[in-house]
């Protein structure tokens, strides 16, 4: 175990101040000026794109390069008012859906306020690479930018840059440990539609890598849906045994480790819930099967696929993250 101390950009007018945050055997080590993570090389530079107070806490925009996705990503940090004051906190991530940048749940969740209540620092990143050239990535919603379905691509010319799930699990978790005063060992993750599913399938391919887990109508079920499809022929392949390592009902199914418990969060007016994308009942079918796996299920009667969902219940999702995360072990 050791400590690395990195010196983070002026904000609202102060000096530069550095955090010295403890760290365990994947500290990153510095080669030939830049540090390696094990599974890549990638310059430590966050650059602040913005920073705004925000229930005494600040909610900040930092962008840097990412080996893992070989292209600049940008993500949103929020620190609650204990972390300001150089004071170890949980770190709670959260994974958005299609068509989402980092920018919509900063915008429209509300979450900051719950944040701030529970002294929780909360990391959203982006929801696929940007700038790069790729022939037909914009083409549609939910196949490309905007829609990388948290998995590591196989298939070229995705492969080389569309590996959101080493992302999310291996790269980011480095860099908020490298820049961030989070508490060791004291990590949380939650998300929306195809973040919810990115969020259950990052837990469940690594036990014990997230105290708590949550998910706001998840595609919970995405080899047997069309979005689910559609993403998992264009990225991996025509072969199912290869879909089903990063379906979350499969996995639930299969799952032998660690107990784990999963809230999931599903609006009963959810017009993506009719149309069968998202298919929570299998997940959960999938559960009560399982020892290893508990779950808590809410349906929301009236609310629908939307954000003014989310912003409705985001509260009482923090509040259960933080009773997991800051519970003494």
């Amino acid at each position: 175990m050791g400590r690395y101390s990195v010196r983070l950009p002026s904000v609202s007018g102060r000096s530069s101040f550095a955090y010295s945050i403890t760290a365990f055997s994947n500290l990153p080590k510095r080669v030939n000026g830049v540090l390696s993570f094990g599974h890549i090389m990638t310059e430590m530079t966050l650059e602040l794109v913005s920073t705004a107070k925000c229930y005494e806490g600040e909610q900040r925009v930092y962008r840097h390069h990412s080996g893992t996705l070989d292209c600049d990503m940008t993500f949103g940090v929020f620190l609650p008012p204990a972390a300001l004051e150089d004071k170890p906190c949980p770190v709670l991530f959260f994974l958005s859906g299609l068509t989402c940048s980092h920018e919509n749940f900063i915008q429209k969740s509300g979450f900051q306020a719950h944040a701030a209540r529970h002294n929780l620092i909360v990391v959203n990143p982006d929801t696929s690479p940007r700038g790069v050239e790729i022939a037909g990535q914009d083409d549609a919603y939910d196949f490309g930018s905007g829609a990388g379905f948290y998995v590591d691509a196989k298939l070229e010319p995705w492969s080389k840059h569309y590996k959101m799930y080493s992302y999310v699990t291996q790269e980011l978790v480095d860099v908020v440990n490298a820049n961030l005063p989070v508490v060791p060992g004291k990590r949380g993750i939650f998300g929306h539609s195809m973040g919810g599913h990115g969020a259950l399938i990052c837990a469940l391919k690594n036990p014990g890598l997230y105290q708590s887990v949550s998910a706001f109508a998840p595609i919970a079920n995405p080899t047997q849906c069309p979005w689910g499809q559609k993403a998992f022929a264009g990225y991996l392949g025509p072969n199912p045994d290869d879909w089903a390592l990063w379906d979350a009902t499969h996995l639930v199914s299969q799952y032998e480790s660690t107990p784990q418990e999963l809230f999931i969060d599903q609006g009963a007016a959810d017009n993506f819930l009719a149309g069968k994308q998202l298919l929570p009942e299998n997940l959960l079918a999938a559960a009560d099967g399982n020892d290893h796996i508990q779950t808590i299920f809410k349906k929301r009667e009236g609310y629908d696929h939307s954000y003014f969902y989310i912003a409705t219940f985001v509260g009482e999702h923090i509040a259960y993250h933080a009773a997991l995360l800051t519970a003494v072990a």
